[in-house]
């Protein structure tokens, strides 16, 4: 069994700090002692910052093996701190993946197991509009843009790759219905999921 990852590019930057050649050391040393068995690391990033009343970021994102990606960031009041608990972080995340892994493997169609769909208020309910109508704001301004790649998974595989990450949701092509669906991260911890309607209530399958 693999208890350490072979020797894998880590690229250190920071963002309104200047990477020392120690806190550049510090960070290599930790994430290429990472201890994993699964899944294999092929490369990694880790960026500092200093940000708001000077607290101490850091992020570091794994990219793996299988198209699994796993990232964790930390805020504290020093930035080797912030290293430490990002990696704490990131080993509880797999050792939680690990643990689904070994239960649920890989499922057969007939045995997934379904979780709870939740669909948005049609446009047309103004009670609910009303009902989650936002104050008076300025308009927002989109000030990040990147490309999503929208995959076919089964809906545990949607669940393990966020429990090894920070975003809130995922969208992707259901393996089972075949459908477009979005899983998203509740405040209580536990997960939704929504599937788009067409008009007339009636699901858009991919391709439509």
């Amino acid at each position: 069994m693999q208890v350490a990852n072979a020797k894998f590019p880590v690229n250190v930057t920071g963002r309104h700090i200047s990477i020392t050649d120690a806190m550049r050391e510090y960070a290599l040393k930790k994430v290429q002692n990472i201890h994993l068995d699964y899944p294999r690391i092929i490369e990694a990033k880790v960026l500092l910052d200093v940000r708001k009343n000077y607290q101490q970021f850091a992020e570091v994102v794994l990219f793996c093996a299988d198209h699994i990606t796993i990232e964790a960031d930390t805020t504290t009041e020093d930035i080797y701190a912030s290293i430490d608990q990002t990696l704490d972080k990131i080993a509880r995340r797999m050792r939680k993946y690990k643990t689904r892994m070994l239960k649920a493997h890989r499922p057969k169609k007939s045995a997934i197991r379904e979780i709870p769909e939740y669909v948005y208020p049609a446009a047309d309910n103004p009670d609910a509009d009303a009902a989650e109508a936002p104050p008076q704001e300025p308009e927002p301004l989109i000030i990040h843009d990147e490309k999503y790649r929208i995959r076919p998974l089964f809906t545990d595989e949607a669940i393990m790759e966020m429990e090894v990450s920070e975003r809130s949701f995922i969208v992707f092509n259901d393996a089972k219905t075949h459908q477009l669906s979005i899983l998203f991260r509740r405040k209580d911890g536990d997960y939704g999921m929504i599937v788009p309607e067409r008009d007339g209530g009636v699901p858009g399958a991919p391709g439509e």
